[in-house]
């Protein structure tokens, strides 16, 4: 790709030193946007959505710090490179730049061939990544159909300690789940809703697996390998299809549970000793919009402690007539009411509690999973 397709925000409270960046990049064939504040390099990285961000930390107002702080929470913008420079060369403001979001950390008086290496890497690292997602997007488009038996089998995997009852109804949203180590005794419990009725010709469960085993690993945190799985969905849903989606990161040495969630319902917790309770995640739904959010949610359990996942189409064959919120009451019932039940059969009594007749009754496909802490 040439420099010239490459647009870098620059942001100085000092002309001069916009001047020599600008001469130094221009020279060498990239864009130049310039601000010398942080509320303008914020608008201008909105706007002009720049592929690399110079960003100078001592600046009146509002510090560099800050403004990257701000960057990286706004969707929009959350996913711009910055690289900080700075006079500043203490540890403790190095580890700082890194620690809130920042790729890279140059120190004044900064080299001309440092700053053209430096910009060179990390659009390079930007460009490889815009590469993964066009490659995934494209090697799951040439899956052909669904194969409901790569869904994993609790007893084939004891370790990861749950139960799943899955009941699907022909010609609705395929519903989706899986089950897989991240790493050490991290453990993911991932389960999907493909919106639709002819999804699974199109798109189908074999595809969504592929997507969630590559993505999901130990050095990306949930919600960055939930962000990139959307960006794959988006170049490959169409016709107004999306995807709601929940996921649990499940450390079983200490118990700590991180739950991030795509428009999913609440999870469902039943602690030991203590009333059934949902805990809801903030997310936006996948496959839509490139500027996706999902906020983790952390939970401190302890062992015996169980949570339960499911899809919509549960809580929507429990009784037409009943409206969402209770639809989830009564399952949080349900779910601590079946405690004693081993977690393997847990969720099949549940479902058959709730919805008598699956196969008559639901309306939609019917998804519960059970994790036992």
């Amino acid at each position: 790709m040439s420099n010239s397709n490459w647009k870098i925000l620059v942001v100085d409270d000092q002309e001069f030193n916009i001047k020599i960046l600008r001469q130094i990049l221009e020279k060498n064939g990239y864009q130049v946007l310039a601000a010398m504040d942080g509320k303008e390099a914020r608008e201008l990285a909105s706007t002009e959505n720049p592929d690399l961000v110079l960003l100078d930390i001592m600046m009146p107002d509002e510090s560099g710090f800050q403004t990257c702080e701000q960057l990286k929470a706004d969707p929009a913008t959350a996913d711009i490179p910055v690289i900080f420079l700075s006079a500043l060369e203490d540890v403790e403001s190095k580890v700082q730049g890194f620690n809130i979001g920042g790729v890279d950390y140059v120190t004044k008086p900064f080299q001309h061939e440092e700053i053209l290496a430096r910009v060179k890497t990390h659009l390079k690292l930007k460009h490889a990544y815009q590469r993964i997602i066009e490659e995934q997007a494209e090697r799951l488009k040439h899956i052909q159909k669904a194969q409901l038996d790569i869904l994993i089998d609790p007893a084939s995997f004891p370790e990861a300690n749950f139960g799943v009852c899955y009941v699907p109804l022909q010609e609705a949203g395929g519903d989706f789940y899986d089950v897989f180590r991240v790493g050490g005794e991290h453990f993911g419990y991932f389960i999907g809703d493909i919106s639709g009725h002819d999804l699974l010709a199109s798109f189908n469960t074999s595809a969504l697996k592929a997507l969630v085993r590559q993505n999901f690993d130990s050095l990306s945190s949930p919600q960055e390998s939930m962000k990139l799985i959307n960006r794959v969905l988006i170049s490959i849903f169409s016709g107004g299809q999306h995807l709601t989606a929940a996921y649990v990161d499940l450390d079983r040495s200490n118990n700590k549970l991180t739950f991030v969630s795509a428009a999913h319902p609440p999870l469902i917790y039943v602690q030991s000793g203590a009333e059934a309770r949902p805990v809801s995640g903030e997310g936006d739904v996948m496959g839509v919009f490139a500027a996706s959010c999902f906020e983790p949610v952390g939970l401190h359990g302890k062992k015996g402690d169980r949570f339960f996942l499911y899809s919509d189409g549960l809580i929507e064959s429990i009784n037409r007539d009943i409206n969402r919120e209770e639809g989830i009451r009564k399952l949080a019932g349900a779910c601590e009411g079946c405690r004693d039940l081993d977690i393997r059969s847990a969720p099949g009594r549940i479902v058959q509690d709730l919805v008598p007749d699956p196969e008559r009754n639901a309306q939609d496909d019917i998804l519960l999973m059970g994790v036992e802490l």
